[in-house]
């Protein structure tokens, strides 16, 4: 058997997690600082202050891929209410994301008509892991601590910045305790 599909059936047998950090309130996200697809930084806790965030790494050419319809369907269904999803694109897992920002960016908008923001491709697990990633899983003895997986990894966090979830990949981004946990965040 191949090590990629070592690693997904890895990754299935965790299928359904919606995992809550373990002692109530997850890592703070507001100082983290990323790249938009066009290469400016911006920070999370400014651009993004008093929002609900689904964080997402995403690849184009993987079994997942199709989870971008419901996060699509999540941000205009939430948006106005102070909802808002970053895709953070991701080529470390079987090399599933080869493409530029642009070409990205083009396969979401025709393929899933997205309009939310998709950033600069990222790491999201190991020693280069982008420091917003880092600071996710760093919840300590927790159980939103852990190496990344496998694309289509969600997180959702508070107004306050504050990490939620951590939803794992075969839990679809619009399932019912996903969508029960957003709406209780944006109460």
């Amino acid at each position: 058997m191949s090590i990629l599909r070592k690693i997904v059936r890895r990754v299935i047998r965790g299928a359904g997690s919606v995992l809550p950090p373990k002692n109530g309130k997850g890592a703070d996200i507001s100082s983290c600082e990323v790249q938009k697809a066009d290469g400016s930084p911006i920070k999370i806790g400014e651009r993004y202050n008093n929002q609900v965030l689904m964080i997402v790494n995403v690849a184009s050419k993987c079994g997942f891929t199709p989870q971008y319809e419901a996060l699509q369907s999540l941000h205009a269904r939430y948006k106005d209410r102070g909802f808002e999803v970053l895709a953070f694109p991701c080529n470390e897992f079987g090399g599933q994301e080869p493409g530029t920002n642009e070409d990205i960016r083009e396969f979401c908008r025709i393929n899933f008509k997205t309009d939310f923001e998709i950033f600069d491709k990222v790491r999201v697990s190991g020693n280069d892991a982008a420091p917003l990633f880092k600071t996710l899983t760093s919840e300590p003895n927790g159980t939103l601590a852990g190496a990344i997986k496998w694309n289509f990894t969600k997180f959702l966090v508070a107004r306050d910045g504050h990490v939620i979830a951590r939803i794992e990949p075969p839990t679809p981004p619009d399932a019912p305790r996903v969508i029960a946990l957003i709406e209780d965040a944006l109460k």
